[in-house]
C-alpha cells in the first residue's frame, strides 16, 4: 500500500512516515515538502491509496489543494493532519471532501484508527469542542481574513436516538458519508440524479441538519468511541 504524505516541516515529515509505516504492514510511505511536490506525485496518482495532507503548506494552503486533489482524483481518499483543533477548521475540510481529520497532538491509537477507518471507507472526525472556537483572535497562523466558518448546529445524541431510515435511504447515507457527490452515488445505485437528491433531502431531514458536514457530525454524535474519536462509517 502507497500513501502520499505532504508536510512541509521536514522532522515532521520523517517522524510520522515512520509512525505510519509501522502502524500497517506493507505500507509505504511517499513524501512530499510542499504542494508543488505533492502534484509532481499525484500524476502518479494510481499508486497511492492515501494522502495525508498538512493543512498549512509553505508554498499553498493545505485547504485549497485538497479542493485540487478531490476534483482531479475523487476515488482517492485525503486526510487532513493538523496543528490547529479548531472545530471550524475541522468542519472546512470535511465540508471540502476530507475523508479525515487528525490533530498532530493525537495519540497513535487514534491515528491508526482513523487511518483504518478511512482506508475501509468511512470518514473520521476527532472529538469536536462545538461552539468553543468562534471568536479566535488573529494570529499569525491565523490571519484576520481567514475568518472560521460558524459552527453548524449538531443534534445531541439524545435527539438523534430512534432515528429510522429505509433501507435506500440507510445506502444513501452510506455512500453520502464517503464523500460521494449525488452524480457518483446515483452512477452507483443506478437512479436518477433528481432521485439522489430526494433521498439526500429525506435523510437529512431525518437526521434533523440541512448539509452533508452536519450529516457527518450529526451520525458522529451517534457513533462515539469512548471519547477517542468518532467512527462515521455504515458499511455497504
Amino acid at each position: 500500500m502507497q500513501i502520499l504524505l505532504v508536510d512541509d516541516h521536514p522532522l515532521i515529515l520523517s517522524g510520522l512516515k515512520v509512525l505510519v509505516e509501522s502502524l500497517r504492514e506493507g505500507v509505504q510511505v511517499c513524501c512530499a515538502g510542499s504542494a508543488a511536490a505533492a502534484r509532481e506525485h499525484l500524476q502518479h496518482a494510481a499508486e497511492f491509496q492515501l494522502v495525508l495532507l498538512d493543512l498549512h503548506l509553505g508554498d499553498a494552503n493545505g485547504l485549497d489543494l485538497l479542493s485540487e486533489i478531490r476534483a482531479a482524483y475523487p476515488a482517492l481518499p485525503v486526510v487532513m493532519i493538523s496543528g490547529s483543533e479548531r472545530s471550524s477548521d475541522v468542519i472546512r475540510a470535511i465540508d471540502l471532501g476530507a475523508m479525515g481529520y487528525v490533530p498532530k497532538r493525537s495519540s497513535t491509537e487514534m491515528l491508526s484508527q482513523a487511518l483504518q477507518l478511512v482506508l475501509a471507507g468511512g470518514i473520521f472526525v476527532p472529538p469536536l469542542k462545538l461552539g468553543l472556537d468562534d471568536n479566535v483572535m488573529p494570529t499569525e497562523e491565523y490571519p484576520a481574513e481567514v475568518a472560521p466558518l460558524p459552527v453548524p448546529a449538531v443534534p445531541s445524541a439524545a435527539a438523534l436516538d430512534g432515528i429510522t431510515l429505509t433501507p435506500r435511504q440507510h445506502e444513501v447515507l452510506s455512500l453520502l458519508l464517503q464523500g460521494m457527490p449525488n452524480k457518483l452515488i446515483a452512477r452507483e445505485m443506478n437512479l436518477s440524479v433528481e432521485t439522489v437528491k430526494d433521498h439526500v433531502a429525506a435523510v437529512l431531514k431525518v437526521l434533523g441538519v440541512s448539509t452533508r458536514t452536519q450529516a457527518v457530525l450529526a451520525v458522529s454524535e451517534l457513533s462515539r468511541r469512548g471519547g477517542n474519536g468518532f467512527t462515521v462509517w455504515k458499511p455497504r
